[in-house]
Parts: structure tokens; sequence; C-alpha cells
């Protein structure tokens, strides 16, 4: 039996729970940790009740985990139940002795009827090695589900949906905003959500209250600096940087961040002289529409010849971090100081 390792695995595991028929092997793991812990507490809600649970439902850790125990959990027969589950997290199967991945295979390749095993995968990834075909077989004879990071388009009625419920409105354009700037992960927006509305005391959330209590990702922040710097607003930009080092972020992490945010405004540069808009940046880049959309304006403000330049001083930096004695954050603050003198003359 073949894998299901796309969007049909969610598909059907969704339609596993809702006609309470859930497989006998799962595999979950994606960046949408929200999902995984959603997804896995229905299928523990299906399988388990609230009397029998403690004898019915086994979970392993790295800390906790051996093969005999785990083969012993699978083996267990209910009690006072009709099935057991088994949940194993971030133990990588692929990287067991070879007789324990053969005994391995043996066991989820025999699960029975009324046990369900679930590996989840959060802080170690999911890297199945095909080649050690008996486990890969045995593993693929399950579902494979990816939770993957929801696209702006979905995740835009699930935050206003999320406001509704503390009674509070959100815009369309700020709901993209707060997508952006906390990185696009259920996870995070919905402790932002929760911020947020304790913070505001009205019924429309505005920007000043997101802004408030929200600390926006570095890609976000970086955004927001070379914005400052089309706009002419050097102080502005500069004190962004400074946001970023006091946010301890790395210094090198800080120029790839502005490194390919200028790699950005200079593909959408090139789209805008040539007739393009922000959909064909969305496909070139892989960003979302909001981000894509405030790229594609910033770019209307630079030329293509400062775009080229800003690439150059990025390298220079880049090549100053590495190989001098020079200290990073200056090198940086350098950097802005010098594209601020370009885009003045831009």
């Amino acid at each position: 039996m073949a894998a299901k390792t796309d969007d049909s695995a969610l598909r059907e595991l969704k339609a596993a729970i809702k006609g309470k028929n859930p497989g006998r092997l799962y595999v979950f793991h994606g960046e949408e940790n929200f999902l995984l812990r959603y997804y896995l507490e229905q299928l523990r809600k299906l399988l388990l009740d609230a009397l029998t649970e403690s004898f019915n439902y086994h979970r392993f850790t790295p800390e906790t985990f051996d093969l005999q125990s785990f083969a012993e959990a699978v083996e267990n027969l209910p009690m006072m139940a009709e099935s057991t589950m088994v949940q194993v997290d971030d133990i990588d199967l692929f990287k067991l002795s070879e007789s324990d991945r053969e005994r391995m295979a043996a066991i989820l390749s025999d699960i029975p009827d009324y046990c369900t095993v679930v590996f989840t995968y959060e802080t170690v990834a999911w890297k199945p090695d095909k080649r050690q075909k008996k486990l890969w077989e045995a593993v693929s004879g399950g579902a494979i589900v990816e939770f993957a990071r929801q696209e702006q388009r979905d995740l835009i009625p699930w935050v206003t949906r999320h406001f509704a419920a503390r009674k509070k409105h959100i815009s369309a354009d700020l709901c993209a905003y707060l997508i952006d700037i906390t990185g696009g992960t259920m996870t995070a927006l919905g402790g932002e959500i929760d911020k947020i509305c304790a913070y505001s005391g009205a019924d429309e959330i505005r920007k000043s209250d997101i802004d408030a209590v929200t600390e926006p990702v570095l890609d976000a922040v970086v955004f927001q600096m070379t914005d400052l710097l089309s706009q002419g607003k050097y102080a502005g930009a500069l004190g962004k940087l400074n946001q970023l080092l006091k946010m301890q972020q790395e210094p090198i992490a800080i120029l790839g961040a502005v490194g390919g945010h200028f790699r950005r405004l200079g593909t959408a540069r090139t789209l805008l002289d040539h007739g393009r808009n922000a959909s064909e940046l969305m496909k070139l880049c892989g960003i979302p529409e909001y981000p894509a959309r405030k790229t594609m304006e910033a770019a209307r403000r630079f030329s293509t010849e400062f775009c080229a330049k800003a690439a150059e001083l990025v390298l220079e930096t880049d090549h100053a971090m590495k190989t001098s004695y020079d200290d990073p954050d200056r090198l940086l603050e350098l950097l802005i100081l010098r594209l601020a003198q370009e885009a003045s003359h831009d």
C-alpha cells in the first residue's frame, strides 16, 4: 500500500474522525503544530473515554521509549473499552538499530484492530529513509499526514473567527498584517490574538493595538526597516535595526534577512518594469499575497539601479562579517547608513 503523503492524507484523516473509523497507524508531522495537536486530540477523544483512558492510552517520549514497552502497549487489550491508543513523540524510527528496525517493522505491520498508533514529530524532523525497505513498507502502510503552514486565504477567516469569538472585529487587511508579522503559524497567531484582545478595550481592533503587544518575527522587522528606507525615514530604519539587536537576533541572520528582502525587491522592480503584478512575485518568491503586495508597493519607490547597489552592499557586508574582526553590529549599522545614502540619491 502506497503512503498517502499529500493533502489526501489529511482529508482521509478528517473523514475517518467524522465517520468514527480511525486507521491503525498514523505519522503526524509538519510546520503547523497547532493543527497537529488539534487532530491528535480529536483522535484521542474518539478512541478513549475519561473513565478508562489511564488504562488504554500509552504515550512514549525520547526519555521513556523502549521497543519492548512499545510492543507491549500495542498488544495490550483494551480494558473496559473498545480501543487503545499508543502515541510516540519525536522518535526517529529510521535511526534505530538494525535489529530494532526489523522488530519495529514487524510490529507496525501487524497492529491489532483495536489499537491506533500515532507517531508525532514536532521537535525532531520526519525524515524517512526509503532504502530501509522493510521499515518503510510498514510505515507506508499507514497514513503520513503533513500539517503544512496554512495559506493566507485560509488563515484570514480563521483569525477573524477567533477575534469574533472574543467579540472583537478585525479587518481582512489587519488580519493579513498580523499573519505577516507573526510568521503565519496558527500557534503563534493564537497567542497573539489572546494578547491583542486582552490589551484592546474597543470592539474594533486597530493596527496600534497589534503593534503595542505583538513582537514581530525577523523578516517582518526587516521589511519594516527597508520600507522606512524607501520612505526616506532613515532614523526610523536605524531604530528598527536596533530593535532587532535588542531582540538578540544574530547579526548574520539579520543580514541574511536583509539580503533576502532586497533580492525580492529587485525581483519586484523587474516585474514592475515589465508590467507584471504581485501575483507573479508570489509565484517567483513563494510568498503570500500580503507581503508580495507590500513588496511591490515598496519597489515602486526604488530604482533598478538602487536594488542592484543594495545587493552589492549586502554582499560586501557579508564578506566583512566573515573575514574581518570588525564588530558585526557596527557593520550592520554601517550597511543601513550606506543604504540610506544610496536611497537619498535614488
